[in-house]
């Protein structure tokens, strides 16, 4: 079936793909230090994470979130874009609500100024990042277009372990934000309630990327969530590679964390194997 010239296809627009280079760059300034100076955080990132394993959880996600954002900016069609842009916004909504909630344990006040600023920096993201992201995204919206054929729908067992994803990381991401104190002693290693809320967004983030893959069931739509993907699972593995004294290995939330990990890998990996099929769009 012939698809329309590619010049009737939905683009995006100048300014949904600067921001998105913006939050790249962001998010990776945010990622740097808790892959590199994971045991200093009371000095360079905005509050102490007391855990090196959690730091280095989250350092991983912000570096996958970094490919995912700089990825989707790179698209020329808004088909092959707009997959990242939902979890994007939810989940700096969601951050924003922890750090509010938890205002007390940031570094504010700190004495020193890198440490200020820093924390400064993470509070006028996390507001302004989100209200500047849906007033592009309302315009993105606005933009005259149409949507490619769908080249590459996803296979069913692949479609299925998407909706075990979607059940799992959004429904315990919000668990861990509503109540953290009662559901983050599940958890295989030590969390508090701040870091319990901050990783909750990561997975509430998580499960709306999977639900964007299988809204679109197409893997040449969804690369960037694919690569990145990819790149979560791989530095998860790493993080626990340098902290493995700090997980519980006997409990058994451990074991579906590492099972989860090894899910992620295969569906962005069996992602990444089609993308080298499909036709490119210009």
């Amino acid at each position: 079936m012939a698809t329309a010239p590619s010049s009737t296809f939905q683009p995006v627009t100048a300014g949904m793909r600067r921001i998105l280079y913006t939050a790249s760059a962001l998010v990776l300034i945010a990622g740097i230090p808790l892959i590199f100076l994971t045991e200093h955080t009371d000095r360079f990132f905005a509050w102490t994470i007391q855990s090196n394993l959690t730091a280095a959880f989250l350092g991983a996600a912000y570096c996958s979130s970094f490919v995912l954002e700089f990825l989707a900016a790179r698209e020329l069609l808004w088909a092959h874009a707009r997959s990242t842009v939902p979890a994007v916004l939810v989940f700096t909504v969601l951050t924003l609500v922890a750090t509010l909630l938890h205002i007390d344990k940031f570094h504010f006040n700190a004495p020193e100024l890198i440490t200020r600023a820093g924390t400064w920096l993470w509070m006028v993201i996390y507001v302004l990042v989100p209200i500047i992201l849906l007033v592009l995204l309302v315009r993105q919206w606005l933009v005259p277009g149409t949507t490619p054929a769908r080249q590459l729908p996803v296979p069913g067992w692949l479609r299925l372990l998407g909706c075990v994803n979607v059940a799992l990381t959004i429904g315990f991401g919000l668990l861990l934000l509503l109540i953290p104190a009662q559901v983050a002693p599940l958890w295989p290693w030590a969390l508090t309630t701040l870091t319990a809320r901050a990783m909750g967004a990561w997975w509430v983030g998580l499960g709306l990327l999977a639900l964007s893959d299988l809204w679109e069931n197409d893997a040449a739509r969804v690369r960037a969530i694919r690569v990145s993907m990819v790149v979560f699972s791989l530095l998860q593995f790493v993080a626990l590679a340098r902290y493995p004294a700090e997980p519980d290995w006997g409990r058994w939330t451990m074991w579906v964390y590492l099972l989860f990990l090894l899910e992620f890998l295969v569906i962005g990996a069996q992602g990444l194997l089609a993308i080298r099929r499909a036709p490119q769009q210009t």
